[in-house]
């Protein structure tokens, strides 16, 4: 299936596997380019060194084109930037809007720019700056996200901009992905689906609590770093939230005394980064501690199996997911359910008028 998007990055379906912090590692991004799509490794919880031995692990897994998601607000953003030049990487992908410069930069070298937006504002705003796309996130999506619906954010943004648009939150199927096309997107991005196969490395446990999901275990909370976060809601969401201030913040330095021990960084340091995640926003210093901790709580399920521990992040699908097929089966099975799609909606033209 051929879309803008597909023509540019050079994949064969209009499909991107998103840079899940944790999750998105070089055997899941291989296996989601190895069957098409666009697989995109997540470089945001990774070193240098690391990010560098990933990018390299891929290659030598896969000739198809993947990405790169980066952090443009990283203090070492320059070094990842050149890394991916240097290396070849096909695609940067972006969770917050890289600056004019920085996009400027890597399209000089012929890398493909793609920031994620959740409002038409931000997908203006970079469209001007020269991104080469955008994927556009909507409400129902996983982690960080807005209150838009993607059936309301989509058009708004296929209107505002003339670059191709992939829509992503709440897709994971052949007929969402039809339903994008018919809304003027080139592609759709799913990343709960893509944790839920059996490409990804998150452990068997955690993959579980996923699945027995329903959709009104998938929640937004504020409780976690004061930012809307969209996760499985667990004990851990709920004690958050039911915790005042004076125990949340006993509860938030308990767990950030034992996550400083994982990370290695000083109480200085997590009290900086948590406060640059700050964002402009009221935070309680628990919320703080915590937001300097979210990587850290993130990795102790994705990473370590710690459904009681860690945080959960998801897009609302995972109510209605109750298989981990392998990257290229899901792939094949979102494809030619969509070809079905649409073979019967150019059969609904052939019917006879009523009447």
């Amino acid at each position: 299936m051929k879309t803008a998007f597909t023509e540019l990055v050079g994949v064969e379906h209009p499909i991107v596997q998103t840079g899940m912090g944790w999750v998105a590692g070089p055997r899941l991004v291989s296996g989601a380019a190895d069957a098409g799509a666009l697989g995109i490794l997540a470089s945001a919880t990774m070193t240098v060194d690391e990010l560098r031995a990933a990018v390299r692990e891929v290659r030598s897994r896969t000739d198809a084109p993947f990405g790169v998601n980066l952090r443009a607000d990283a203090g070492d953003a320059a070094e990842r930037v050149r890394l991916i030049i240097d290396e070849g990487v096909r695609v940067a992908s972006f969770a917050l809007a890289p600056s004019k410069e920085l996009i400027a930069r890597l399209k000089d070298a012929g890398v493909v720019v793609i920031p994620s937006i959740g409002a038409r504002r931000h997908a203006e705003k970079v469209a001007a700056w020269g991104a080469d796309a955008v994927i556009v996130q909507g409400g129902e999506g996983g982690g960080h996200t807005g209150d838009v619906a993607t059936t309301v954010l989509l058009p708004q943004v296929v209107d505002a901009v003339d670059i191709p648009v992939v829509a992503a939150g709440g897709f994971h199927d052949g007929r969402g992905l039809v339903a994008a096309l018919s809304y003027g997107a080139a592609g759709i991005a799913m990343g709960t689906r893509f944790l839920l196969t059996s490409d990804s490395t998150v452990p068997d446990a955690v993959k579980a609590r996923y699945l027995a999901a329903g959709v009104k275990d998938v929640t937004v909370t504020t409780a976690v770093d004061g930012l809307p976060h969209r996760m499985l809601r667990t004990e851990l969401v709920a004690s958050l939230e039911r915790a005042g201030r004076t125990r949340a913040l006993a509860r938030a330095v308990r767990h950030a005394a034992a996550f400083r021990r994982l990370s290695g960084l000083s109480w200085p340091a997590m009290v900086r980064d948590g406060l640059a995640m700050k964002h402009g926003k009221d935070l309680s210093w628990s919320q703080v501690l915590l937001a300097a901790n979210t990587p850290m709580l993130l990795k102790a399920s994705m990473v370590e199996g710690r459904t009681d521990l860690g945080v959960m992040a998801s897009g609302q699908v995972a109510g209605v997911i109750d298989d981990l097929p392998s990257c290229a089966e899901l792939i094949a099975r979102v494809m030619a359910e969509a070809h079905g799609v649409l073979a019967h909606l150019q059969s609904l033209d052939a019917l006879p008028p009523p009447g």
